[in-house]
C-alpha cells in the first residue's frame, strides 16, 4: 500500500503537509476474553504510525541507548542517556524514507472521538518507538499471569481492525486562527464493500480528521485537557531543548514539527474535526490497492502474529 497519494483540491488550502506515512489500528479484548463481539468486550484502543516521508526526510527520535526504546516506556529516568546534550534522553537521526519507524500508540479511551462531538478531546500517548517490528508484535500479543487477589488472568492478544494512510497537516495560522496541526487518515481496510462493524463501534470512520495537540511535560494539570491524569512522572517524554522551546510555557501546542511523537511518553489530544478530509482542509487522500488483499502492507509486516480478520472482513470475528 505504501504511504499512498495526496492532492490539493483547492487553490489555497491554507494546509502544509508535514509527514506522509501508513496508520494501523488495533484492539484488544478484555481480560479473560478471547474475543470481543461489541466495544463492551474492547479493553484498549491501540493506533501504530509508520511515517515514510515528510518535510523533513531525517527525523529525530529518541535516543536508542536512552533504554526506553522498545521497552514500553516504563524505564526510570535515572538509566537514561544524555548523548547529544541536549533533553533528559538525546536523541538519533532516523531517515524515514530509507529505514522502518514505528510508533506504538496507547488511547486512554477504546474509540476514537465521535466526529459528531468537535470540542471533546480524546488522550492518548506514545508507549513505544522503534526501528524494530519484533518490539510491536510483541507489544500485541497475549500474556498469562497471576494476580494475589484474581488468581490466573489471561491477556488476549490485539486484533487488527484498520489499515491506511495518514498525513499531519500544518494548518496556516490567519487573524483568527491560530497555528495548529491535523492528523488525518484514509481507511485501505477494511474496503467500503466490506462491513463495518467493528470499526463503527470504535469511531474508525473511513476517513477522519483530528486536531493532535501535543501535552507541555514541564506544565502541570489545569486548564484545558485537566481531567486527564496523564502517566506519571518517570514516564513523560523528555523533549530536546529545542522541541521542548516550541512548546514554551504553553500546556498544549502542536505536534509543529511531527518529532514530537517520536518520543516515548509523548502525551497528546486529539479533538475530532470532520470526517469529510477534502470538504474541511482541501485535500484528497488516495490510497493504492483498496481492498486486495495481496497488498495489505499490516499482513505484510505482521504475518499471522495479529488476527487480521477484523481488518479485512470488518466483523468481529
Amino acid at each position: 500500500m505504501g504511504q499512498g497519494k495526496d492532492a490539493k483540491t483547492r487553490q489555497d488550502p491554507q494546509v502544509e503537509i508535514q509527514e506522509r506515512g501508513e496508520i494501523f489500528f488495533f484492539y484488544r479484548p478484555k481480560v479473560n476474553k478471547e474475543e470481543a463481539h461489541s466495544v463492551d468486550d474492547v479493553q484498549r484502543l491501540y493506533i501504530v504510525m509508520r511515517p515514510e516521508s515528510g518535510e523533513n526526510p531525517v527525523e529525530e527520535k529518541q535516543d536508542p541507548l536512552s533504554g526506553k526504546e522498545g521497552s514500553g516506556g516504563d524505564e526510570d529516568d535515572n538509566n537514561s542517556s544524555k548523548k547529544g546534550g541536549e533533553g533528559g534522553h538525546g536523541v538519533e537521526k532516523v531517515n524515514i524514507e530509507k529505514q522502518i519507524l514505528l510508533r506504538f500508540i496507547v488511547m486512554g479511551k477504546k474509540t476514537l472521538p465521535d466526529p459528531s462531538k468537535k470540542s471533546q478531546p480524546f488522550w492518548g500517548f506514545v508507549e513505544m518507538v522503534t526501528k524494530n517490528v519484533e518490539d510491536v508484535k510483541e507489544a500485541l500479543k497475549g500474556e498469562e499471569y497471576q494476580t494475589k487477589t484474581r488468581g490466573h488472568r489471561h491477556k488476549p492478544p490485539a486484533r487488527a481492525v484498520g489499515e491506511g494512510i495518514y498525513r499531519i497537516l500544518r494548518h496556516k495560522p490567519t487573524p483568527t486562527r491560530k497555528h495548529h496541526t491535523h492528523l488525518v487518515y484514509k481507511l485501505e481496510f477494511p474496503s467500503r464493500t466490506e462491513k463495518h462493524e467493528p470499526q463503527e463501534s470504535m469511531n474508525i470512520e473511513p476517513e477522519g480528521s483530528f486536531l493532535i495537540q501535543v501535552r507541555n511535560p514541564e506544565q502541570g494539570r489545569g486548564g484545558r485537557g485537566s481531567e486527564f491524569r496523564g502517566l506519571k512522572r518517570k514516564r513523560k517524554a523528555q523533549f530536546p531543548a529545542h522541541l521542548q522551546a516550541h512548546l514554551g510555557h504553553t500546556r498544549f501546542g502542536a505536534a509543529d514539527p511531527p518529532d514530537f511523537l517520536n518520543y516515548e511518553g509523548c502525551e497528546f489530544l486529539l479533538i475530532s474535526a470532520s470526517d469529510d478530509i477534502e470538504e474541511e482542509l482541501g485535500v484528497e487522500l488516495e490510497s493504492e490497492g483498496e481492498g486486495d488483499e495481496s497488498s495489505c502492507d499490516l499482513v505484510k509486516t505482521f504475518g499471522d502474529d495479529v488476527d487480521a480478520t477484523p481488518l479485512l472482513r470488518g466483523t468481529w470475528d
